[in-house]
């Protein structure tokens, strides 16, 4: 049986770390995602899990303790938001360079400057290329279940990367909702016992860890990472499918809500999917095609399967949560355009930016993205696709 609960989700994903007992968790606190490690650590004082608890000075040295725990052959996690990931920076290449499974589960938040703690992706998608896996949930309930997904995925054998569970700053983390938990012994069923395949520790076999690679190996190196977040695709899908043997909840690489005979519809990432849902509701009930993607996989990004989920609707309007400063669209814009190039139908596309620093994004403002679908398709043609939604013009 379902345990059902109401919490918010930064307390949702530190009982997914209780649950998951983990050997190692490093960090530094930095809102919004400061209750994630609070949580846990009052676990750990309690005696509920045997995880080594290391609070370190900085976001940087949280992660050089986890790539360290990692190399050992430790199960590890932990969290962090805005400029503690951007301080993290060097060592989110490493951990991905050296193929380290572990979770990090980012809370997302706008980066400095100026100074905002509110909610946008700037964070994890300044992020994007780093060589992690990316997964948005848009509710509390996803960011749990993604968290306990995340350590599967990132085990898997022919994958072994770290993976990015991401969540909206604030909207889900702090904000309390119902939630189904899953019984504890489910979980650790779930998750499996952590098996390292090249550790530091196996005095069976000795590895280099870091170690220096010139222009005889690098590349290489980098072909293997890049066939490993290929592989990842796959992953994601088989562990998506056994958790939903265990909760009926199923999850893709992307969620459709209305598409079936959708001609204009919205892609779009986070919290923001549940405003858009209700949109979507109240316009087909008066009779308009309108549908909505949201994406859960941003990393790898689902090219061909968005590009089939796209190739009937006449126009398509991707809402950005942070800005790609090239003057020509943000990150989930620009990777959607790349997709529908290769596919067969090519939609109408405009970017809107939105919410940065955590600009409320209200049902009005998603009717009119859907109204400007509706001029675009009459006209056929985009005169501007790089847009923004909801700023104060001067």
């Amino acid at each position: 049986m379902a345990i059902r609960d109401k919490l918010s989700g930064n307390e949702a994903v530190a009982i997914a770390m209780r649950q998951i007992n983990p050997d190692v968790v490093a960090a530094f606190p930095i809102t919004p995602s400061t209750e994630v490690p609070q949580y846990f650590s009052a676990f750990v004082a309690n005696g509920q899990v045997d995880t080594e608890f290391v609070p370190v000075e900085s976001e940087h040295s949280a992660m050089s303790a986890c790539i360290g725990a990692g190399t050992a052959g430790a199960r590890t996690m932990t969290a962090t938001s805005a400029n503690g990931l951007a301080l993290m920076w060097e060592m989110l290449y490493i951990a991905a360079s050296c193929k380290l499974p572990m979770v990090l589960s980012v809370v997302n938040r706008a980066l400095s400057g100026p100074i905002n703690i509110h909610n946008d992706h700037s964070d994890s998608m300044g992020a994007r290329d780093s060589g992690w896996i990316q997964i948005y949930g848009e509710n509390n309930q996803e960011a749990y279940d993604n968290c306990i997904m995340a350590v599967r995925i990132s085990e898997v054998e022919d994958v072994q990367l770290p993976v990015m569970n991401c969540y909206d700053g604030f909207i889900t983390s702090h904000a309390v909702e119902n939630i189904e938990l899953l019984e504890d012994e489910k979980v650790k069923d779930f998750v499996g016992k952590f098996e390292p395949m090249n550790y530091l520790l196996n005095k069976d076999e000795a590895i280099a860890v870091g170690p220096l690679a010139i222009t005889t190996h690098y590349f290489e190196h980098k072909r293997q990472q890049a066939e490993s977040m290929r592989n990842a695709k796959k992953a994601i899908l088989e562990v998506s499918a056994d958790f939903a043997k265990l909760t009926g909840r199923e999850y893709g690489l992307f969620e459709e809500y209305k598409m079936e005979d959708a001609e204009r519809a919205i892609v779009v990432i986070g919290s923001t999917a549940g405003t858009a849902k209700f949109v979507v509701d109240g316009l087909r009930a008066k009779g308009e095609k309108v549908g909505l993607i949201k994406i859960r996989v941003f990393r790898p990004f689902p090219s061909e399967e968005l590009a089939k989920a796209l190739a009937g609707v006449k126009a398509v309007a991707v809402l950005d949560k942070c800005d790609g400063f090239n003057a020509k669209g943000a990150p989930l814009f620009t990777e959607t355009v790349s997709a529908l190039y290769y596919g067969e139908a090519k939609p109408l596309a405009v970017n809107y930016i939105y919410g940065l620093g955590g600009r409320d994004v209200k049902t009005n403002d998603i009717d009119k993205v859907y109204a400007d679908l509706t001029e675009i398709v009459n006209a056929n043609k985009v005169d501007d696709p790089y847009r923004y939604l909801g700023v104060v013009e001067a």
